[in-house]
């Protein structure tokens, strides 16, 4: 091999070497930026997941809101309804039970009979939701701190839907205050009867 064949197959090494250089970097460099871009989208497709998992959230907290808003709103106007009310509807259901005995010795009035009979139900049930409700103390299991137990007011009613132990808390405290100041109000205006 002469010098200028030797120089050449060098030059052509090195060529080739240059090359796979050029090409490895150029890979590596798109492989980068690709998995740069690739990084941005998941993690862009988690954030977009995360901000719809909380969108969601706020309208079940938005819609519980309402829910329990309506609830104190009934529980307001039941308030404002009082003994007065709840005596009207019991001599309400009285009638309706004296009308019912004298439509079922006609023997002709059988549908007005069952339809007094279902008024008087629907006006005890009213009247039995006015009634003073009775509180029971429940005792709660003891803290360390606590070294006597103490206890939590609980409504009895009827069967309703499940309240969480907050609201729980927040509807037992409304009660309270309410038969608080009914008491109060009983002894100032001449105490029991």
């Amino acid at each position: 091999m002469t010098a200028i064949q030797i120089c050449a197959l060098i030059s052509i090494i090195f060529a080739a070497a240059i090359l796979y250089w050029v090409g490895y970097r150029g890979g590596l460099i798109d492989g980068r930026i690709e998995g740069i871009e690739e990084g941005k989208a998941i993690q862009q497709s988690d954030n977009s997941g995360t901000i719809e998992d909380l969108k969601r959230l706020l309208e079940q907290a938005q819609g519980h809101y309402k829910q329990l808003y309506s609830y104190y709103e009934r529980a307001l106007a039941a308030s404002k309804l009082g003994e007065p009310a709840r005596q009207t509807l019991l001599d309400i259901a009285e009638k309706l039970r004296i009308a019912a005995e004298t439509f079922s010795a006609f023997r002709t009035g059988k549908k007005l009979e069952r339809d007094s009979l279902t008024l008087r139900d629907r006006a005890l049930a009213m009247a039995a939701l006015l009634g003073p409700v009775t509180p029971k103390l429940d005792p709660v299991q003891p803290d360390i701190s606590i070294t006597k137990p103490q206890g939590r007011w609980v409504i009895e009613r009827e069967p309703t839907e499940a309240m969480c132990p907050a609201e729980a808390r927040k509807a037992a405290q409304f009660f309270r205050t309410e038969a608080e100041i009914h008491k109060r109000n009983q002894k100032a205006v001449g105490g029991d009867v």
